[in-house]
């Protein structure tokens, strides 16, 4: 992890609207807890939450702010199941494992929506998410989808739309079909962060922001985590740190690399212009490689993110370069002016598939969440609990999938990837 502190959130939408400016004080002291829980993103605030209500005492180290990464401003959507195929899990896993997993990541949703209503979370929740093709061989893998979830698994929620039909859904005549998800939606992912934050305060968690991990020592049986100030002497340690791991735990920061995203909001429109802009209130997400996703806002503005950066540089004038893309989507909004733009990493892992498991019997450790972080972050946090709970079988399925290390070391790694991505960017434009 990084040795950096006090750094302010992102000059995002979400900073500039959100609900709660609560601060916690950095640690200045040696403390003692049964969990140590390092990020303060959704991953570790959710663990952090979960080990609370089983009964534990916990530490949440922030290095920066609660929810100042990932968490707190990515596109917000929340989409049922993983970054990858279902079938990235087959080759670990009989097929009633293969089921409870698939079960587990629709069950991520309600679990959100269960913790907004528990909690009283004011976080523009929305219900609807729809997958479009760009291509015609897309729309032949939307349909595929549709057709698996009902044949493997008995689901029947998804709805294909025809292209005549899109327009109860979006305003564009650049797609050619889409899939509909009831379940899947949206969020403002810095106000939701902040909630279960205050929840997890309310349950008795201690967060210290401006509090970077430094070092990481075993001590007789447990655990010491240094920060410049303080200390923290635990039983059990969770990293929750995604992109910032850096040297707390090299072997498995190996296993993930960050990916620039990044997002604008446009200025407010007219009531009646938002509204036929997108009418269904629906999450979007293309069905390319390197994509485009877009949802409106409860003002009346449209947040648009995407140009996927690999080699971790922000591209030039951002805010103008990401209205380009917006506009060939949505061409009547030439005169629509862009409020806020921001950027931020995602981890991602070689298969996408979420990388869950132990460095010790007492260390846990979840990331590579690959863009679907809003929702699986809370299956890892509800995991990892009861695991440490004593209760480590569904946790242990993730632990079994293989993830490999990115290839290149430390020094060519980003210039490889930038180089395979190159391949994918072509193939979207073939």
């Amino acid at each position: 992890m990084l040795p950096f502190s006090n750094q302010p959130h992102a000059a995002s939408y979400y900073a500039a609207t959100a609900n709660d400016s609560t601060r916690h004080a950095p640690l200045d002291q040696a403390i003692s807890v049964d969990i140590c829980v390092i990020g303060a993103g959704l991953t570790g605030i959710s663990a952090a939450l979960n080990l609370a209500e089983r009964g534990f005492s916990v530490a949440v180290l922030e290095a920066s702010q609660v929810g100042w990464a990932a968490s707190g401003r990515n596109g917000g959507q929340m989409i049922g199941g993983y970054a990858c195929e279902i079938a990235t899990f087959k080759p670990y896993l009989s097929p009633d494992e293969l089921q409870l997993v698939w079960r587990l990541g629709q069950e991520s949703l309600s679990r959100i929506r269960q913790r907004v209503e528990r909690h009283q979370i004011h976080c523009d929740l929305t219900s609807g998410y729809l997958s479009v093709a760009n291509k015609p061989r897309d729309t032949v893998a939307l349909h595929r989808i549709q057709d698996e979830a009902l044949k493997h698994f008995g689901h029947d929620r998804l709805r294909y739309v025809e292209r005549d039909n899109l327009g109860h859904y979006v305003q564009s005549e650049r797609y050619l079909g889409g899939l509909f998800d009831p379940d899947s939606g949206h969020l403002h992912p810095l106000n939701y962060t902040l909630g279960l934050a205050r929840a997890a305060v309310t349950s008795g968690v201690r967060i210290f922001e401006n509090s970077c991990a430094l070092k990481l020592l075993n001590e007789n049986g447990g655990h010491r985590v240094e920060t410049a100030q303080g200390s923290v002497r635990s039983r059990f340690v969770v990293l929750a740190c995604n992109t910032w791991l850096g040297a707390l735990a090299p072997d498995i920061a190996r296993k993930i690399m960050p990916v620039g995203t990044y997002v604008i909001a446009t200025e407010m429109l007219d009531p009646a212009r938002a509204q036929a802009l997108m009418p269904a209130h629906a999450a979007i997400c293309d069905s390319r490689f390197v994509l485009d996703y877009f949802r409106p806002l409860p003002d009346k503005r449209l947040l648009w993110g995407g140009k996927v950066s690999y080699s971790t540089l922000e591209p030039r004038h951002l805010g103008h370069a990401m209205r380009r893309d917006m506009l060939k989507t949505f061409p009547q909004l030439a005169d629509v002016k862009v409020d806020y733009a921001w950027g931020g990493f995602v981890d991602i892992t070689m298969n996408r598939a979420p990388h869950f498991g132990r460095l010790a019997p007492t260390l846990y450790f979840a990331q590579g969440f690959s863009g679907h972080g809003v929702n699986i972050t809370g299956l890892a946090g509800e995991l990892i609990a009861e695991a440490i709970h004593g209760q480590a079988e569904r946790f242990d399925l993730f632990g079994r999938v293989r993830h490999r290390d990115f290839p290149g070391g430390r020094w060519l790694r980003t210039p490889l990837l930038v180089l395979a991505m190159a391949w994918y960017r072509m193939r979207d434009w073939l």
